[in-house]
C-alpha cells in the first residue's frame, strides 16, 4: 500500500511539473500568437485544451509506468481453479434392483445400470469436469452419500459400474423422495445457483407429497429415465419398466428438465444450458495491471500524436496564396499576341 501510495504522489508530481511547463510555454507563445495563429491570434477551438491533454497524458504515463514497476511479475501458466470457484454436479442414482434388468439401451441389450453409466460417461465427456466438483447419492428404500465433491473420474465410475451397492441397504420399495432429500442436504450449504441436480432412475410411484424443497444453491434439475418405456421385465412378482410418466413428474414438481435416455444421451444443446458457467465480463475481469496498460497505452499515443495535430489542425489560418487558386490560374487559357501589337511593344520600349 505504501508503494502504490509512492506511485500516486509520482503522478502528482509529474501533473505540477507539466502545469509548470505548460503556463512558461502559454506565455511565450502569447508573444507571437499573431504570427502563428493568423489576425486574430487564436488557435483552433479544440487545441486549447492541448495542455489539458498533455497534462493528463503524462500523468497517465507516469501512473501506469510506476503501476508495473511495483506490481510482481506475472506469469502465465496453467491455473488450478480453487475449490471455492468450482460449480457442483449432485448424482442421485437408483440403485434398486429393477436397475439391473437387461431391457436398456437402444438394442434393448443392457442393463439399466449400465445405460445410466453410458449416459453419465457421454456427459463427462462433454462438460468442462476441470470445474465440477461430483457427488452421487445412492438411492433405493433409503439413500446414502456415496461420494461428496470428489475432483476424480474414476470414483464415479466406478460407482456406475459394478459396484453392488444395492446391498448397503434393506430389501424394500424405491423410495426417491429419500435420494433427492440427502441431496438437498448436501447442496445446502454451497453458493447460490452452483449446483447441477442429476437424477438417473427407472421411476416408481411418487407421493403427492412430501417432495423436498430445492434450496438456492441448486440452479438446475435434469431427470433421466432409463429403461424401456413400453416393454417391461418381470422382478419380485411385478413388472417393471421405465415409468416415464413418473419421472416426467419429478422433473416437472421440481421445475427441472426430463429427459428419456434410454435411447439416445443428453442433448448437447440440453448439456449446455444446464452446465453454463456464469463468467464476469471482460470489465469485471480487469485488473490493476491491465489498467496500468491501458493508461501507458493512452498516455503514449496522445503525446505521440498530439504534435502533429497541432501542427496540421491548430489554426484555421494558411499563410500565402491559397493553393486552388495557383490551380486556377495555371488552368487559364493564355491570349495569343498579336504580330501588330508585338511590333507595337517592341517600338515603346525603344522610346
Amino acid at each position: 500500500m505504501v508503494t502504490f501510495g509512492l506511485v500516486e504522489t509520482a503522478m502528482l508530481g509529474a501533473a505540477m511539473l507539466v502545469a509548470m511547463a505548460e503556463i512558461l510555454h502559454a506565455r511565450r507563445v502569447r508573444r507571437i500568437a499573431t504570427l502563428a495563429f493568423g489576425p486574430t491570434g487564436r488557435p483552433s477551438p479544440w487545441a486549447r485544451f492541448a495542455p489539458l491533454i498533455r497534462i493528463a497524458a503524462v500523468s497517465a504515463l507516469t501512473w501506469g509506468l510506476g503501476t508495473l514497476l511495483v506490481l510482481p511479475p506475472k506469469m502465465h501458466a496453467a491455473e488450478a481453479l480453487p475449490d471455492s470457484q468450482r460449480r457442483h454436479v449432485v448424482v442421485v442414482l437408483d440403485v434398486s434392483p429393477s436397475m439391473r434388468l437387461r431391457d436398456a439401451g437402444p438394442n434393448a441389450d443392457q442393463s439399466r445400470m449400465q445405460r445410466a453409466a453410458g449416459v453419465m460417461e457421454s456427459m463427462l465427456q462433454r462438460i468442462p469436469v476441470e470445474m465440477y466438483l461430483l457427488s452421487v447419492v445412492a438411492c433405493y428404500n433409503g439413500s446414502k452419500p456415496v461420494v461428496v465433491d470428489t475432483k476424480d473420474l474414476e470414483v464415479v465410475r466406478n460407482i456406475f459400474g459394478d459396484l453392488p451397492l444395492q446391498y448397503a441397504f434393506p430389501a424394500g420399495q424405491t423410495d426417491l423422495f429419500s435420494g433427492l432429500e440427502e441431496a438437498v442436504k448436501i447442496a445446502q450449504p454451497w453458493q447460490p445457483r452452483s449446483t447441477l441436480l442429476v437424477m438417473f432412475s427407472d421411476g416408481d410411484t411418487v407421493p403427492a407429497t412430501g417432495m423436498p424443497k430445492l434450496p438456492a444453491s441448486i440452479a438446475d434439475v435434469l431427470i433421466i429415465g432409463v429403461g424401456d418405456p413400453r416393454t417391461g421385465s418381470f422382478i419380485d412378482g411385478r413388472m417393471s419398466r421405465q415409468d416415464s410418466g413418473t419421472l416426467r413428474q419429478i422433473a416437472t414438481r421440481l421445475g427441472g428438465t426430463y429427459h428419456d435416455g434410454n435411447q439416445k444421451h443428453v442433448g448437447s444443446t440440453l448439456l449446455s444450458t444446464l452446465t453454463v458457467i456464469p463468467r464476469k465480463s471482460a470489465f469485471e475481469q480487469l485488473t490493476r495491471r491491465e489498467y496500468a496498460l491501458i493508461a501507458c497505452t493512452i498516455g503514449g499515443l496522445a503525446l505521440a500524436f498530439l504534435p502533429m495535430l497541432l501542427h496540421y489542425y491548430g489554426t484555421r489560418w494558411r499563410p500565402g496564396v491559397p493553393l486552388a487558386r495557383i490551380r486556377e490560374r495555371l488552368a487559364e487559357p493564355r491570349r495569343p499576341i498579336s504580330k501588330y501589337r508585338e511590333l507595337e511593344e517592341i517600338a515603346t520600349f525603344k522610346k
